[in-house]
C-alpha cells in the first residue's frame, strides 16, 4: 500500500500566486472553471491582496507545492447571510489523490463550526464527473441545471447548480410553523 502524502490546508497569501496561476493554465483546471486562459501571477497576487477578511481563499500544499485551491465567500446581503458561495479547484497532476477532499473538509468545518452557514451552493459543469461525486459525498445535491451556462473551448456547457443545507438547518426548516406573513398569503 502507497501511503498518501499529507495534505495540508492554509489561508492563501501573496507568495501563492505563481503556483495559482499555474494551476489555472492547466487543461483540466481551465475546463472546470470560469477562468480566462493566460492569467497572470500579478492578477491572482491583487485578487489574494484584494480578499475581504470574511471570504477565505484557501490553499492545499503537499512538502510546501500549492495542489489546489478553494475558496468560501459570503453569498449576498443580509438576507443571504446564512448562505456561502464555494469554489474550487485542484492541479491536474493531482487530481483523485485527495486534495479535494481536504479542501471541502477545511471548507465545510469553517461554514459549519465557524461563520454558521445554514446553506453552502456552487456550480459544476454537468461534464465533472469527478467534481459532482466528490461535491455529493458531503451532503451537495443537484437543484437545477443551467442551460448554456458559460461558453467554454468554443461552445457553450451546462452547468448545474448545487447546494448543501446543514442537517440541522434542514430539520429546522421543516419543523417551523408559517409565519403571520405567510399565512396571509395563503
Amino acid at each position: 500500500m502507497v501511503a498518501r502524502a499529507a495534505i495540508a490546508i492554509r489561508r492563501a497569501e501573496t507568495r501563492d500566486a505563481e503556483a495559482l496561476c499555474a494551476t489555472f493554465n492547466a487543461p483540466k483546471a481551465m475546463a472546470g472553471t470560469l477562468q480566462l486562459p493566460m492569467p497572470t501571477a500579478d492578477m491572482w497576487r491583487k485578487r489574494i491582496a484584494d480578499a475581504a477578511p470574511e471570504d477565505y481563499f484557501l490553499v492545499a500544499e503537499v512538502k510546501g507545492e500549492v495542489v489546489g485551491n478553494a475558496g468560501l465567500h459570503a453569498a449576498g446581503r443580509a438576507r443571504r447571510r446564512h448562505a456561502g458561495a464555494v469554489g474550487m479547484s485542484v492541479r491536474d497532476d493531482w487530481h483523485g489523490r485527495g486534495v479535494g477532499t481536504a479542501l471541502m473538509n477545511a471548507i465545510v468545518d469553517i461554514a459549519d463550526n465557524w461563520l454558521n452557514y445554514q446553506r453552502l451552493e456552487l456550480t459544476v459543469y454537468t461534464d465533472n464527473a469527478a467534481a459532482i461525486a466528490l461535491y455529493r459525498k458531503f451532503g451537495f445535491e443537484i437543484e437545477g441545471t443551467h442551460r448554456r451556462y458559460a461558453f467554454r473551448d468554443g461552445k457553450y456547457v451546462d452547468a448545474h447548480a448545487m447546494a448543501r443545507l446543514r442537517a440541522d438547518a434542514a430539520r429546522d426548516t421543516k419543523n417551523r410553523k408559517p409565519t403571520k406573513t405567510a399565512r396571509k398569503r395563503s
